[in-house]
């Protein structure tokens, strides 16, 4: 079977971070990384021999790119099939195992569609309606911004583009200057800069990837609701579904959670989360992970996130005709491969079903969730997504497709209750 395109995956990473990589680079402050020769290899957690394959996989693609920690989780028809965490570090004051906590990035972005779409079937919200009126902006700088409707933003319709104006989720030193105000900046600050300014395009006419406008869904959704974004995902999304320790992250070095991975990078910055311009490693101050909840700011483990994928094998807390919502087809956006954006998640049609995925990708962080078409799930999650090889973060991807289909054999034992689920 031909993989997710991975091309289209590594194209929107890089537009989810304007200020990630590349502003690191732009800083001139590269910072020497890690030495190989010291790293110890070990796994922790559950599988069966028969799927050494995702062993095999993960052992080389982050011996390749010195990546410290990772962690991996297989579902196959509903079933938990392996839990894994990866080591590949000469520190031992943190081991990565099956309920280790990691930023997911933009893997927040199917959390917060899912959200939206129990806030729609439960008659709190309508998926057709307009976001300005809803949540009281202006649109004197663009009359247009009447127009976008809760359907756009979730499809990356809503006619923000980074490409042409930036992505105002990492512009956090141009939105202080503008609004005269110190860093670090708010949402609400990001988001009366944006609506000062103009669309990029037409709303509903030019798929273009949005972080800012799954902020305004996490304001959307805490309207509807009358409680907080994660109070809200948390007791209507998470928790029916037995999952307890995904949480919103916290940008500071000192404010990991407690079983929570290291970030690594080799790359720093000005801080944007002070006054003081003291630099900092990149993942730890270059964005500010608060701002970006919605959109990416949750920490989850790779179990969990696998138990999250099983949401939308069948009905429960999404009904059936919420599901088929999430997958349909936008009104425009389909790729000449085939490939589009519908709620949440990026869809692909094949022979017998359609594979759905997403990635997430910020300093530090690299992840992958993908759903096939043959009842198989996966989630990785990598605490780096740089490194001196140079080598693409990306190719994780084709490389777990080969090894699901190099199983000969698939356990049949659920190791989702071991975990807690």
């Amino acid at each position: 079977m031909i993989p997710e395109t991975f091309s289209v995956s590594r194209r929107d990473a890089l537009r989810l971070l304007a200020g990630g990589t590349a502003a690191g680079l732009a800083a001139g402050l590269p910072a020497s990384p890690a030495s190989a020769a010291a790293r110890a290899w070990s796994v922790t957690g559950r599988s069966a021999t028969s799927l050494k394959p995702f062993d095999d996989a993960l052992k080389r693609f982050m011996q390749a790119r010195t990546i410290p920690h990772a962690s991996l989780a297989v579902v196959r028809k509903g079933k938990l099939v392996l839990a894994r965490g990866y080591n590949w570090t000469a520190d031992t004051s943190f081991a990565a195992g099956p309920t280790s906590l990691f930023r997911v990035a933009s893997l927040s972005k199917p959390v917060t569609a899912a959200a939206v779409l129990k806030l729609a079937q439960d008659g709190k919200l309508s998926l057709t309606a307009k976001v300005a009126p809803l949540l009281g902006l202006s649109t004197t700088a663009d009359p247009r911004l009447a127009s976008v409707t809760v359907t756009h933003l979730l499809q990356h319709l809503g006619g923000w583009d980074l490409d042409v104006s930036g992505d105002p989720m990492f512009s956090d030193r141009a939105v202080a200057a503008a609004l005269g105000v110190p860093l670090p900046v708010t949402q609400a600050h990001i988001i009366e800069y944006t609506t000062r300014r103009k669309l990029d395009h037409a709303p509903g006419t030019t798929y273009a990837y949005s972080n800012y406008g799954y902020v305004l869904l996490q304001k959307i959704i805490e309207k509807a609701s009358g409680v907080s974004y994660a109070s809200y995902v948390q007791s209507k999304v998470l928790t029916p579904l037995k999952i307890k320790r995904m949480v919103l992250g916290r940008t500071g070095k000192s404010l990991r959670k407690s079983g929570e991975a290291p970030y690594f990078s080799q790359y720093t910055g000005k801080s944007v989360i002070d006054t003081s311009n003291s630099v900092v490693p990149f993942p730890y101050g270059g964005f500010n992970l608060e701002n970006m909840a919605a959109h990416g700011g949750w920490l989850a483990t790779a179990v969990d996130l696998a138990k999250f994928t099983t949401l939308f094998d069948a009905a429960g807390v999404l009904t059936s005709a919420s599901i088929s919502k999430a997958f349909a087809k936008p009104s425009i956006g389909v790729n000449s491969d085939g490939w589009y954006y519908g709620l949440g998640w990026q869809v692909r049609p094949v022979t017998g079903g359609r594979n759905t995925w997403h990635t997430g990708s910020l300093a530090g962080t690299s992840t992958l969730m993908v759903r096939r078409y043959d009842g198989l799930s996966w989630v990785v999650l990598f605490d780096q997504r740089d490194d001196a090889s140079g080598l693409n973060y990306g190719d994780i991807d084709s490389q777990l497709h080969t090894a699901a289909n190099s199983v000969k054999s698939w356990p049949t034992t659920n190791l989702f209750s071991t975990y807690g689920l």
